[in-house]
């Protein structure tokens, strides 16, 4: 009887898959170098302790060797920055001229992410990387594109900018890329409201055609619109577009995950927010409390540092250095409490998170099931509380119905989480009053007054 792994090893060699797809498909043992990868480049990241590639690795980095587009599907943490990172590496020390490579990723923490873990993978080499985000001065960045980098690490929108006012004389390496790399591609990708399209063709307007330089897509989630770039005429002088997608994500609830939900009065809503933060099962546990508006996250910020949690938070009306320093803060358990906007739903490399909380229900159901998503993940337990007022409930449902799965109301064993809130009713109310004149006055979380900040809508 023929078994599952000769029946797939018929299929790979009567279809001629690639070699490169069979390797990965099969589950089989290799290295590096049996990729074809540099002794250098093999070197490089044995010295980060990555020896044996992963499924994405195996089938795309000789694929890209070889010259070809390509577009990767692959769960995260599978290892997709180092499939796309090794070949670009590799091509760029034979040929070491110009901007050889842009990366677009949709935001300025995954375009950081990625710059750190270039430069750790190309440290025996000479490579200049920049990093080209929102958040920092427009000027040094000009400065340092015209300076002819080998590798830009941007958001679309920054470098758009770039394109639009910084200047023939910054822009002109970009004429000559080789390589450009669409990282979390779904986002960047992705119609409708807040659509980073516009600034992604500004891009593509100044970058060399797509039968002049290869074309990497890599992302969790492999949608329609990611999907329908295979299907684009090409010239008969380039080969089909490689695909790979090796255990993509299906946008689902983690198995581990208990979803609950809390129905309270949103007059309230601080007092029950601190309270459940406060409680046995969750004080000393890592949370992130997801908002909608980047105002709700600095005021809550500012809440609950007044109320002697270890609170920082992430979104974009903070300085790039802030985002970056409390990001660290948070991952390094130097703070307890994450307080974000969903530029921290999907993602960043943050190890272990213990509970969400949904202070705000997003609009949109998909962005639900990516916040929760940041907890119960690798197999490890994990909770999520969505906090729900009376006007919340079709919302809770259109979620419900989305994940095929119904919440419970929270509750922990021994805690009367609403005799808790009475109790809270005056402290909590008092803290919230200085939180507003600490946001009015222009000052830090600690207190310390802040010059050229931007004034913030109060709620």
């Amino acid at each position: 009887m023929e078994t599952a792994y000769g029946k797939a090893d018929t299929f790979l060699t009567k279809f001629q898959v690639p070699a490169s797809i069979s390797r990965a498909v099969k589950g089989e043992q290799s290295s590096f170098a049996t990729l074809n990868v540099d002794p250098w480049l093999v070197a490089s990241l044995a010295n980060m302790t990555i020896k044996r590639p992963t499924g994405i690795q195996k089938g795309c980095i000789p694929e890209i060797l070889k010259g070809r587009d390509c577009i990767g599907g692959s769960k995260t943490g599978s290892g997709k920055t180092v499939a796309f990172t090794v070949p670009i590496l590799q091509k760029w020390a034979h040929d070491p001229v110009g901007i050889y490579a842009v990366i677009l990723t949709p935001t300025r923490e995954l375009a950081l992410q990625i710059f750190e873990q270039v430069k750790a993978i190309s440290a025996p080499q000479s490579l200049k990387p920049i990093l080209i985000t929102g958040g920092a001065d427009m000027r040094t960045q000009a400065l340092a594109l015209s300076q002819r980098p080998h590798m830009v690490i941007a958001t679309p929108g920054r470098l758009a900018d770039h394109i639009e006012t910084s200047g023939e004389d910054t822009i002109c390496g970009l004429r000559r890329v080789r390589f450009v790399v669409f990282d979390e591609a779904d986002r960047l990708l992705a119609p409708g409201e807040g659509s980073m399209l516009p600034d992604i063709e500004t891009c593509l307007s100044v970058l060399p055609p797509s039968t002049e330089r290869q074309t990497c897509l890599f992302t969790a989630t492999v949608t329609p619109e990611v999907r329908a770039i295979k299907e684009l005429p090409r010239p008969k002088s380039r080969p089909p577009i490689f695909v790979c997608e090796v255990d993509t994500e299906d946008l689902a609830i983690p198995a581990t995950l208990t979803q609950t939900y809390y129905l309270l009065n949103v007059v309230h809503k601080e007092k029950y927010l601190h309270v459940l933060l406060s409680t046995p099962a969750n004080v000393k546990n890592s949370v992130i409390i997801f908002c909608n508006k980047r105002e709700t996250a600095t005021f809550l910020e500012h809440l609950l540092r007044s109320l002697e949690h270890r609170v920082t938070s992430l979104h974009g009306g903070l300085q790039h250095n802030d985002r970056v320093s409390n990001l660290a803060r948070f991952r390094e358990r130097a703070a307890r409490i994450l307080v974000a906007t969903d530029v921290a739903a999907r993602g960043l490399d943050i190890p272990s998170v213990d509970l969400v909380i949904n202070y705000d229900l997003p609009r949109d159901p998909d962005d639900y099931i990516h916040r929760v998503g940041r907890t119960a993940r690798a197999g490890r337990k994990g909770l999520s509380i969505s906090l729900m007022g009376q006007r919340d409930v079709d919302l809770i449902h259109e979620i419900e119905a989305r994940v095929g799965e119904q919440m419970r109301q929270f509750e922990e064993e021994g805690v009367n989480v609403e005799k808790r809130v009475q109790a809270a009713l005056n402290s909590v109310a008092d803290k919230q009053i200085k939180a507003r004149m600490n946001i009015e006055e222009e000052r830090t979380v600690t207190g310390k007054r802040r010059t050229g900040m931007k004034k913030l809508k109060m709620r």
